[in-house]
């Protein structure tokens, strides 16, 4: 499964115009975020492999604020996203999206109930349907290029809601593993989550 591995995947830096997309350096120092992704691209980098550009994202709804990153490859189609989570650095954050341009009313998926519930039936339909995972991302120095490193993140309970909510909304599937602390314990019970006994870290499906 790979949210057991230690290490998720190792990418390097895309050859593009670094002015519209952020460099590795910058996306290590977010700390944990909310990745998602597309299986049949590949795994959880392949997005950032095959990006040229970077938007940032500000939406509000019902549920509250949802911040994300969206990443657009060659023929203007997202195919990656990080969202801010409360376990993610907010400072790091909100310097990155301030360099970024916001995403206009389409790319960011506005619209109706109806209308993102149609776009998630027919993204499952054609096989583009999303997954997502809690990553901390790394800068592995490399001779010519940095590569962008990933590996997997336990979130707090407050995290793991954030994911919960982020994975109902844009209908895409995962798991997160809570920190294995007593206070995360006590309140991952209190939203319904039986966390596994012993040093074991307990795993949270979206």
């Amino acid at each position: 499964m790979a949210s057991q591995r230690s290490l998720h995947a190792i990418a390097a830096a895309p050859r593009r115009d670094r002015l519209l997309l952020p460099r590795a350096r910058q996306l290590a120092e977010l700390g944990t975020v909310l990745c998602m992704y597309r299986v049949q691209q590949g795994g959880e980098l392949a997005g950032w492999m095959q990006a040229v550009r970077a938007q940032s994202q500000v939406g509000v709804d019902s549920d509250g604020m949802c911040e994300s990153l969206r990443f657009f490859d060659g023929r203007g189609q997202c195919c990656w996203r990080l969202f801010l989570l409360p376990d993610s650095d907010f400072l790091a954050w909100d310097t990155l999206a301030a360099q970024l341009p916001p995403c206009d009313g389409d790319a960011a998926g506005q619209g109706g109930v109806a209308e993102r519930l149609w776009r998630r039936v027919a993204g499952r339909l054609g096989g583009a349907g999303w997954r997502v995972c809690a990553l901390r991302l790394h800068v592995l120095p490399r001779e010519g290029a940095a590569a962008l490193a990933a590996s997997p993140a336990p979130v707090s309970a407050l995290g793991a809601a954030a994911a919960r909510r982020i994975a109902r909304q844009e209908g895409a599937e995962g798991e997160v593993r809570l920190d294995d602390c007593c206070c995360a314990r006590a309140a991952a019970a209190s939203i319904g989550f039986s966390p596994a006994g012993g040093s074991e870290v307990p795993l949270v499906r979206l």
